[in-house]
Formats: structure tokens, C-alpha cells, sequence
């Protein structure tokens, strides 16, 4: 197996191209092929002229010469459009792919590798795989898997999918050793890691903080204002605490309106349960002004522009809308989408107490839940009369 996975790796990357032809007129003579630029994905011609040289002996020597040389390098995996101190570097990007799963699955055979070693590389992969799919940003060559795109990976796994320090320093930690095998194997060059200065984070922060109520009010009056769409997805988070992965799967169908209340289904849900949220009239409310229940109950509640729609909102929708109200209110960087989430737990427990709002963030236990109180270091008057049974 590694024998065949060696030979596969070494073979050359020959692009789609059309055989050279020597063109003549009376103002110019020249070559002329068309070959796959790799950028565009699509054939462009590539032209020598051979106008310098006086005769046309001279002319039809160097246009032989040139036919026979283009043919030996494309052959060889050459492309004029190609930038790169590799061709290696333009490979499809599922072709390395496809090699790094064949990697991964002989080397844990082999003992190369630990089978749950091999098992966390291979889920972590499908992760990755599905935020290219559902951001549409998958890369067509390898040479595109850059730090740009690592970064928002894990920005979107630490802020949309609400991992913790921990698991999102744990996807650097794979995403690195994934770049050192793309090295070896000569997809990307050595001095071009795009992991290598992105930073762990560091595990006892807390990146976001609780909205306060005043800024609470700024957001509800400027998005009323403004942007009712996405006053509806702040809605969802704060009173309905429902994550943003999950958000975007939501459907009108989903929505009983009767009994107010929203079922998610387990494939979506992050413990992968099915699980019930009640939806607040004020939420059926703005719904209902906002013509939700007009569309197709099929219909994703959030499309492409916010609007529901048969087609999902993109995966970092959310978080790139936020930052532009965020920038709109001059609010600090640690006021996150998530951050409503946390102040809709916290206000939840001081209004109806801490085991209504567990049941509302679906949490597992109220220990979790807790994390979110608001803690006041006041004292209270009526322990002035405390005489307990000391």
C-alpha cells in the first residue's frame, strides 16, 4: 500500500492543453498554444513571437524548435501560468486530500500511527471538509490551503460552533501536523507553513464577555431600526440560546406555532438529540411581522440574504454581520455573537430561575447553566437576623 501511495504521490501534474501551432501573415509570425490556468479554471493562450528573427528560414527553424520545446514541458508539467516554486503546488486539492485519508489509513494499519491517533485525524478532516462545503470555499489547488483560510477555520470553530480554548487549540495542533505532511510530500513549500504563526490560545480565556444592559437596549433599538433580519437571529440567541450551526439548519417546518415552541432535530443538535426550545411570543412576534410563516414550510427560516429561503445562510454569516453592527455601535471585540447567548442565560436565571433556563440552553446539568449567573458580592439585610441552630 505504501509503495502504491509513493507512486502516486511522484507523478507529474499535467495540465489539459491544446498542441502548439506556428501562425503566419504578412505582419507577424508567432507560436500559440492554450493551456488550463489553474487560477481561473480556465484555457488561456500563450503566444511567442517570432518577428525578431529576419528570415523565414530563420523563423521556421525557431518555430520548430519552440513547437518540440512547449511539448517537452508541458508534458513535464510545466505552465506558464503556474507561479509556484512547484508544480506540485497546483495539485487538485481533493486529489491530496484523497491521499492524506489513504496516509492516514496505512499508517494506523502499520501502527505508524495509534488508532485513535488516526481515528481524531480522520474525524477532524470531515470537519474541516464540511466547513469548506458549507462555507463554499473550498480550495481548488493545494497551494490555496493558506493561513487566511486556517484562521477563519478556527475562528469559526471557537465562534460558531462555540468550542472551547481547549478544542480549538486542538484543531491547530492537527492542522499543523496536516501542513508538516503536505511539506514533506512536497505540496507546499517549507518556508511557506500557513500554521506556523497562527497562535494557541490561551486555555483559561474567555474571548467574549456578556452584553450589558445598556448595550443590549443599543442593539435592540439600532437593529429595529436598521436590520430586522438579523434583530430576529439575535432574537433566536438570546432567548432561545440556539447556536449558530444549529440556527442555520433551522426550518419554518420546525416551528410549532400553536404551542410555541421549536424542535431541533438530532442531526443538527450539538449533542446529536432531538431537543425542544420554547419560542417567546416576542420572537413568534417579530416572526410573524417579518412574513415568516408566508414562505414554504420547507424553507430554511435563514437563506443566503437572512430571508428565508431553500438554499442556507452561509456558514459565517452570523459572525461577519455581527462585527459590521459591532463596528456600527463602537463596541469592543469582545462583545461576540455568542455573547448573547450568555446574557440571555444569565437573564434568564435572575427572571425565572436556574433550572428553567438549563432546560432552555439545553444543558446537561445545572452546573453548567450556573457558570452563567451573575455573581453579586453585596451583602444582604436580612442576614442581620440569621440565628441559624449554632
Amino acid at each position: 500500500m505504501f509503495s502504491q501511495e509513493k507512486r502516486s504521490l511522484i507523478q507529474k501534474v499535467v495540465y489539459p492543453w491544446t498542441y502548439p501551432t506556428l501562425h503566419r501573415s504578412r505582419k507577424s509570425w508567432y507560436v500559440d498554444f492554450m493551456i488550463l490556468d489553474p487560477l481561473t479554471g480556465k484555457m488561456r493562450r500563450k503566444k511567442y513571437m517570432l518577428n525578431r528573427y529576419k528570415t523565414t528560414k530563420a523563423r521556421m527553424e525557431m518555430a520548430r524548435q519552440k513547437i518540440i520545446w512547449i511539448i517537452q514541458e508541458v508534458q513535464s508539467g510545466w505552465n506558464p501560468w503556474v507561479k509556484a516554486t512547484t508544480t506540485r503546488e497546483f495539485t487538485p486539492w481533493a486529489t491530496v486530500v484523497d491521499r492524506y485519508r489513504e496516509y492516514i489509513a496505512t499508517a494506523g494499519r502499520k501502527g505508524l500511527l495509534k488508532n485513535k491517533t488516526a481515528y481524531d485525524y480522520r474525524s477532524r478532516m470531515n470537519i474541516f471538509e464540511q466547513f469548506l462545503e458549507e462555507s463554499d470555499c473550498r480550495p481548488q489547488y493545494i497551494y490555496q490551503f493558506d493561513r487566511a483560510l486556517c484562521v477563519e477555520f478556527l475562528d469559526y470553530l471557537y465562534f460558531d460552533r462555540d468550542l472551547s480554548a481547549v478544542g480549538r487549540n486542538g484543531y491547530r495542533t492537527w492542522l499543523s501536523t496536516f501542513a508538516s505532511w503536505l511539506i514533506d510530500k512536497q505540496y507546499i513549500g517549507r518556508g511557506n507553513n500557513p500554521v506556523a504563526d497562527i497562535r494557541m490560545m490561551r486555555e483559561e480565556d474567555k474571548y467574549r464577555e456578556p452584553l450589558t444592559k445598556e448595550a443590549l437596549k443599543s442593539l435592540s433599538e439600532y437593529l429595529m431600526e436598521h436590520d430586522r433580519l438579523f434583530l430576529l437571529a439575535c432574537y433566536i440567541e438570546y432567548y432561545m440560546n440556539i447556536r449558530p450551526e444549529e440556527m442555520r439548519h433551522l426550518k419554518i417546518g420546525y416551528i410549532d406555532i400553536q404551542n410555541c415552541i421549536v424542535a431541533l432535530p438530532g442531526k443538527f443538535a450539538k449533542n446529536r438529540k432531538r431537543q425542544e426550545v420554547t419560542v417567546p411570543k416576542k420572537v413568534l412576534k417579530l416572526m410573524i411581522d417579518l412574513g415568516v410563516f408566508t414562505y414554504p414550510s420547507q424553507y430554511y427560516l435563514f437563506g443566503p440574504e437572512l430571508t428565508p429561503s431553500t438554499e442556507q445562510v452561509a456558514v459565517n454569516r452570523f459572525r461577519l454581520e455581527w462585527a459590521r453592527i459591532r463596528k456600527a455601535l463602537n463596541w469592543p471585540s469582545t462583545y461576540q455573537f455568542y455573547s448573547l447567548k450568555d446574557s440571555g442565560i444569565s437573564d434568564n436565571i435572575d427572571r425565572y430561575g436556574l433550572l428553567t433556563a438549563r432546560d432552555q440552553a439545553r444543558h446537561s446539568d445545572a452546573a453548567t447553566t450556573n457558570r452563567y449567573a451573575k455573581v453579586k458580592h453585596t451583602a444582604h439585610v436580612e442576614l442581620q437576623d440569621w440565628d441559624g441552630d449554632l
